[in-house]
């Protein structure tokens, strides 16, 4: 958000299960967003998507009731984001393909717009060396779904400014999100930690010691993980797990991180989890 009293208005850029979970988590608290999706199956099924997240969110209690929606855009041209007071990046996370679009967008929006990277691995400040002022950018790990789960991690890159980090947490503190800033690094904290032990879990199965419902059966009751990691990896989504695993891989050096065979492979077969309506578990239909 700038930083005087204008009204807030975001653009969402990508979408996908995060591009839509943010953009839900935004329209459902009054405030109207414009989504930039250049695949046009994507863009044909935005509102659809948005109001069925928006339907479940208000089914369990996670969004505010009685206030009016916020105004929904979906368009193809970046330019008709141009007047965000906030851009939010939520697209693959591919380096080159986040850098391409935030530099695009950069040269769009004004100064005082904060650019605001959804990363789970990809360290800020390499992304911030793409755009012509490194101070406005932050990046942002939304947890799945993010009208769920109410805590974010707030990433704060070496050449983060001050201003950007202050429009951020008050940004995120309008949608009643509780921001956690932590410094920069492959993976940040969430994905540094949980990531390599999902793929640990993976190799368990792959390897036969035990079936995914036993591994996540144990993890769950035994260790207190909500929901067991292979459940979780199917919510991340097992293409999105592999490609932070790589660049995890690729930046750390640490080899647990390479996405072992069964994940790959799960990949390969298009069974990505809950948004293609089968991973480790099956559920019966695909989701937007």
């Amino acid at each position: 958000m700038s930083g005087d009293a204008e009204a807030p208005r975001l653009t969402v850029l990508g979408a996908g299960t995060m591009g839509l979970g943010i953009t839900s988590l935004v329209v459902g608290h009054g405030i109207p967003v414009t989504v930039v999706e250049v695949d046009e199956a994507k863009a044909g099924r935005t509102r659809a998507a948005v109001t069925e997240r928006l339907r479940m969110a208000q089914l369990m209690g996670a969004l505010p009731a009685g206030r009016p929606q916020g105004e929904l855009t979906v368009t193809a041209s970046l330019a008709d984001g141009r007047n965000a007071t906030a851009v939010v990046e939520a697209v693959t996370e591919d380096t080159p393909t986040k850098a391409k679009v935030l530099e695009a967008v950069a040269g769009l929006t004004g100064a005082r717009v904060p650019l605001i990277s959804n990363t789970s691995s990809i360290p800020i400040d390499e992304l911030a060396g793409h755009i012509a002022d490194p101070a406005r950018l932050v990046g942002t790990h939304f947890m799945n779904p993010p009208y769920l789960i109410p805590t974010v991690e707030v990433i704060r890159g070496p050449r983060t400014g001050e201003a950007v980090m202050t429009a951020v947490t008050d940004l995120l503190r309008a949608l009643e999100r509780k921001p956690v800033i932590v410094g920069d690094g492959p993976g940040f904290v969430t994905s540094r930690v949980l990531h390599p032990m999902i793929n640990d879990a993976i190799r368990v199965v792959q390897e036969g010691t035990a079936t995914v419902e036993a591994v996540d059966v144990l993890m769950r009751d035994c260790l207190g993980h909500r929901t067991g990691p292979l459940r979780t990896a199917d919510l991340i989504g097992l293409d999105n797990l592999a490609d932070s695993l790589r660049v995890l891989q690729l930046r750390t050096g640490d080899a647990r991180c390479a996405p072992c065979e069964l994940l790959l492979k799960k990949v390969r077969d298009g069974h990505l989890g809950r948004k293609s309506g089968r991973g480790f578990y099956a559920y019966g239909k695909e989701l937007a």
